[in-house]
């Protein structure tokens, strides 16, 4: 369950758009019964639906997820690109012990 939705942030940012919540739950493709369960912290959000948010509010879909309550992850990250990256790394270290073996 998300943790700490951020309903006063949320608020603001939907007023100086002159938006509804009824517009989030619409763009974010909820009904505005799930969006209100949202703003309680009794649903979680998924990445599309902070990633809609963002869009939305005219935040960084990191902002929108953090006032959400969401950590990870982050919406708009390639997780392909990230496993590439983390077998890089391994790769690195396994050179890195092959060169050095422990005694």
């Amino acid at each position: 369950m998300a943790l700490f939705f951020d309903v006063e942030w949320y608020e603001a940012r939907l007023a100086e758009r002159g938006l509804s919540r009824a517009v989030l739950a619409a763009v974010s493709g909820m009904s505005e019964a799930e969006l209100g369960l949202v703003f309680k912290d009794q649903r979680e959000v998924s990445a599309a639906e902070v990633a809609a948010f963002a869009e939305l509010l005219g935040v960084s879909p990191v902002e929108a997820a953090v006032r959400a309550g969401v950590s990870t992850p982050v919406p708009g990250t390639d997780p392909l690109a990230r496993i590439a990256e983390l077998e890089r790394r391994v790769a690195a270290l396994e050179a890195l012990v092959r060169r050095h073996p422990p005694t």
